[in-house]
């Protein structure tokens, strides 16, 4: 790959994190519409009912036990990444890497950091800590008040496939700035939001992104809700890093 993207690719989003952060839980967009925008992406389901892997065109819903099922087409989002993944970069991973290491290696793979990048590492993990957001009910709180009660799972000697985006930092905001990954195994039974793993081996493909189509919500609580908040940079490191 040269020091710039090969072609422009679009990479869509669905309202805003800033949103999410505010409690705005319900969308308006169906998972059936969702996937006519991408065959990989990530996101979350009304309610926080647990969290959202797109991968080979098919989404699953991970719910707070870790379990994971194919979601229903007519299930609505409010707040989901989508993209037709094109791999353009590829690398073969360190052996018995980890998480905190990984993330440096990948940016030593990106010809830039100012472009957005799809992320999908497949391989062996010796461990994968997830968490998964419980279903809210109304009235919603505060996506920091509702990840307390966050469900935290670990695999052990398990096969499968990391699903993200690595986003630049001035999407902070819109989108959650670094790597923002969820997991799924092979078998499609067990996932979550990723906290932390080792991967034993594996590869690491990116995607990049040179367009941005974001969908902005159309009800009243987006309307009135505060996308500016003062403590933005605390709220998605409890909500999205958890330690």
């Amino acid at each position: 790959m040269t020091d710039r993207p090969l072609t422009r690719h679009t990479i869509f989003q669905t309202s805003l994190m800033t949103a999410l952060l505010d409690g705005i839980y319900e969308g308006d967009m169906t998972v059936g519409e969702l996937l006519g925008k991408g065959n990989f992406g990530i996101g979350t389901f009304d309610g926080l009912d647990g969290e959202m892997v797109i991968v080979d065109g098919v989404c699953y819903q991970v719910r707070h036990d870790g379990s994971a099922t194919r979601a229903d087409l007519e299930a609505c989002s409010p707040y989901a990444v989508a993209t037709n993944f094109v791999p353009r970069i590829r690398r073969k991973a360190p052996e018995n890497i980890r998480r905190s290491e990984l993330s440096e290696f990948i940016d030593g793979m990106t010809p830039s950091e100012n472009y957005m990048y799809a992320l999908r590492i497949t391989g062996h993990f010796s461990n994968v800590k997830t968490r998964t957001v419980v279903k809210q009910e109304k009235p919603y709180r505060p996506m920091t008040e509702a990840t307390d009660e966050d469900e935290e799972q670990n695999f052990n000697d398990i096969s499968g496939v990391i699903v993200g985006f690595r986003t630049p930092i001035y999407e902070k905001g819109i989108s959650v700035p670094g790597c923002h990954v969820h997991f799924i195994d092979d078998e499609r039974r067990v996932g979550g939001h990723v906290l932390d793993f080792t991967l034993t081996e594996g590869e690491i493909e990116l995607c990049p992104g040179t367009d941005l189509e974001l969908r902005l919500p159309l009800d009243s609580g987006f309307s009135k809700a505060n996308l500016d908040p003062e403590d933005l940079d605390e709220q998605l490191h409890k909500t999205e890093v958890k330690d």
